[in-house]
């Protein structure tokens, strides 16, 4: 599904704070080759700010002209001091709305469609505390809860940031594979398709019906010839012979004429009742490629159809990059795995919902562990762990029994992004515990959870896998959509025609909403008007939903 705009970039622009370190002074330090990891994802990132390929207007949010040409490509970096990159300096105007050059309300449009935006629930923190802005604050310049001051990642910049880290280390790594067709689907081609062979290798009649030499009538042979046989026998001038689809065409013969276009008199001769075209109805030899021929680039996602070219073009395996491997790690004490909520418990919705997603990713899960809150077997789970991607379920934040930040702090991990600029979800994390390994932490709430996913897991996923990023596409959407007051907000919608359509329940531990939907919008921070053409980030199955919706 495309929308009505051209496509936006959502690359990033540089990094809000410091990547390697951003919980001050826990020790999550990075050492050399962590340096170097980040670093190589840190240029990579600010070459596509260079490039102008996208901006960051210190929301987290890129906007455009309308004509494809990036607001803001060559302003100049921020100022030293207190002003952080990633947030508006002083006296910044408000920010733009993505294709449009108009300015963002100040304060969300109303709307009897969309759910109100329930900022303290988002905030899990009342009003006032040290984690709520104070009136007055500018945005981008609060604290979201379990982080340091200012070391929340702008959304578009965490999604790059996922990407580009995976890329500039494990991906180069990632030894190709040959797999037998049947074990192919999915995977990404590690090496062009190339035609093994001339497609069709022989000149075949594209029809049932006859093969004729000459102008007619034709005197009609008795046997016929069947595809799957080896060479028939020539035809004369003014012979014909019966013809199978896909059967090989006789020496000299120049058409087909299909059965139903031609007629036997008394005497058994054939007579054409329509146009005789020289090489009519037979598909020559070459025809849809020559033997060498590249039929499909690396990078290629293995289709149903991908398999079948490769097999008529003689593959009987292919080299492709192998899937990565991704481990769940389910935290907390809370959690049920049957029966309904009693006594404080409550079900566990993510074991259930995030291996299917996963490999809908393009992952191999290889387990699901369910931890409860007990740090030394967290601890254990990810030093032990052998999987390309560790995913674990709640426990970012800074509660009693939240162990994920001082698990990593303890195995020296390198914490790359320690919050997001995004609602729900904010408290996400990615951290590299390996040379070669990665943990994506995700907040227990089931729709922040999947904020987590297609933030930090989906780029990074993808990277390892080979496969290429989606291109970004905005729709209008039908009708206003509340905004968080600094934060990026990611809202499930359905597609219908050319429009998006807000969902109601979508809160951050709601799923009702997201178990309808097509993708997610890309809310900007204030919110976005009924038309305004937001970005939207297609689910793995949208194309094969239900056509049930919540609107």
């Amino acid at each position: 599904m495309t929308g009505t705009n051209a496509p936006r970039s959502v690359g990033s622009t540089g990094l809000g704070g410091d990547a390697r370190d951003t919980r001050g002074g826990t020790g999550m330090v990075a050492g050399p080759l962590d340096d170097l990891d980040v670093d190589e994802a840190l240029a990579l990132v600010r070459a596509d700010r260079d490039a102008g390929r996208t901006t960051n207007n210190g929301t987290g949010t890129g906007k455009s002209n309308g004509t494809g040409t990036p607001y803001g490509s060559g302003n100049p970096p921020p100022p030293p001091g207190p002003h952080r990159p990633g947030t508006p300096a002083p006296g910044t105007p408000a920010p733009g709305i993505p294709g449009r050059g108009t300015p963002t309300p100040a304060t969300p449009p109303p709307t009897a469609k969309d759910q109100p935006y329930d900022y303290d629930q988002d905030q899990k923190h009342p009003p006032g505390d040290a984690t709520t802005p104070a009136p007055g604050t500018p945005p981008g310049t609060g604290t979201a809860p379990g982080t340091a001051p200012g070391t929340a990642t702008a959304w578009p910049e965490a999604r790059a940031l996922a990407a580009h880290t995976a890329r500039s280390r494990t991906a180069r790594s990632r030894t190709p594979v040959r797999v037998p067709l049947d074990a192919a689907l999915g995977l990404v081609l590690a090496e062009p398709l190339t035609a093994l062979t001339d497609l069709p290798s022989f000149d075949t009649s594209a029809m049932d019906g006859f093969a004729v030499a000459g102008p007619g009538p034709w005197e009609v042979r008795g046997e016929g010839v069947l595809a799957g046989h080896g060479e028939p026998a020539e035809l004369s001038d003014g012979e014909a012979v019966r013809i199978a689809t896909g059967a090989r065409i006789p020496k000299d013969a120049t058409a087909v004429i299909r059965s139903e276009h031609g007629r036997l008199d008394d005497k058994g001769r054939l007579h054409a009742t329509r146009e005789v075209h020289q090489g009519q109805d037979i598909r020559p030899r070459g025809q849809e490629c020559r033997s060498g021929d590249e039929l499909l680039p690396p990078s290629a996602v293995v289709t149903p159809a991908v398999l079948g070219l490769a097999a008529a073009a003689g593959y009987d395996e292919l080299l492709t990059v192998p899937r990565p491997t991704a481990e769940v790690l389910v935290l907390g004490d809370e959690l049920l795995t049957e029966g309904l909520p009693k006594d404080g418990l409550i079900r566990d919705a993510l074991g259930p919902m995030l291996p299917p997603w996963l490999r809908a990713l393009g992952a191999q899960v290889t387990a699901v562990r369910r931890l409860g809150d007990d740090a030394a077997a967290l601890r254990k789970a990810i030093t032990t762990s052998r999987a390309d991607l560790i995913v674990t379920t709640g426990g970012t934040a800074a509660g009693p029994v939240d162990h994920v930040h001082p698990t990593l702090d303890r195995i020296g991990a390198a914490l790359l992004v320690d919050g997001v600029k995004v609602r729900p979800g904010h408290p996400m994390l990615l951290a590299r515990t390996k040379e070669d390994q990665f943990l994506v932490g995700l907040p227990g709430n089931p729709l922040a959870a999947v904020s987590g996913l297609l933030t930090l897991a989906e780029p990074l996923l993808r990277t390892l896998a080979g496969r290429l990023a989606p291109e970004p596409y905005t729709a209008p959407v039908r009708d206003a959509v509340h905004g968080h007051p600094y934060d990026t907000r990611l809202v499930p919608v359905t597609l219908r025609g050319e429009r998006a359509v807000p969902l109601h329940y979508n809160g951050p531990a709601m799923l009702r909403g997201i178990a309808g939907a097509d993708g997610l919008a890309v809310v900007p921070p204030g919110g976005a008007r009924a038309g305004q053409e937001l970005e939207i980030l297609d689910l793995p199955w949208a194309l094969s939903g239900t056509g049930e919706c919540f609107t």
